[in-house]
């Protein structure tokens, strides 16, 4: 409805003026394309399709593949994450570590494992959003940091969702996006013992 909420109304021929509909009880133009305010020329259709099917087996190529590059430090390096303390890619944690309730633990659990240096990396990366996104809640864009990959999130979210950079995803909802953000693969992920074997028992069969 934007540019369409107006009282005006085209006053027809004969009157030596254009036929654009105008305010009633003025002589301004309102409503058509071009005018101040007006609605758009060609607005967007909800009829018109967003969604792109694609194959079956190229997506779970393109899943397996973006879980594969993850366990390559020359990629995840390449991305431009901090891995020089990390101790192993991929990393790979106890089903504890999905219990982590408060930030502060979260953020010791960072540092004994080698994160931390990325998670400062994705804050000190911290871009001011170009145009109107400034005024609409997504002022401040963040490079990706670590991707935390859990069979059950049992308080983690919480712990962790306010460090920059980080996202918390259940293994049962992971996707390519997740883990290759931007199309680039090798993003720093760090892996339960209950999730990666959950993604061994599933999705390695279904290619089958």
């Amino acid at each position: 409805m934007a540019g369409k909420r107006t009282t005006a109304e085209s006053v027809g021929v004969g009157r030596d003026l254009a036929r654009v509909p105008r305010i009633k009880g003025a002589n301004r133009a309102a409503f058509a394309p071009m005018t101040v305010k007006g609605r758009l020329t060609h607005a967007p259709s909800p009829r018109r399709r967003l969604a792109k099917r694609i194959n079956k087996k190229e997506r779970l190529l393109a899943f397996w593949s973006a879980i594969a590059a993850t366990a390559s430090k020359d990629l995840v390096a390449s991305r431009g994450h901090e891995v020089k303390k990390v101790p192993s890619i991929p990393l790979v944690v106890s089903n504890e570590f999905q219990n982590l309730k408060t930030t502060a633990e979260a953020k010791k659990a960072f540092e004994e494992l080698g994160l931390w240096d990325d998670v400062k990396r994705a804050r000190g990366g911290a871009k001011i959003r170009a145009g109107k996104g400034r005024v609409r809640g997504r002022r401040v864009k963040h490079p990706r940091g670590p991707l935390l990959v859990v069979l059950k999130d049992e308080g983690l979210g919480k712990a962790a969702r306010n460090l920059a950079g980080v996202d918390i995803v259940e293994v049962s909802n992971l996707n390519v996006e997740d883990l290759a953000p931007g199309t680039h693969a090798g993003r720093l992920t760090v892996w339960t013992k209950s999730a990666l074997e959950f993604v061994e028992n599933r999705f390695a069969t279904q290619g089958n």
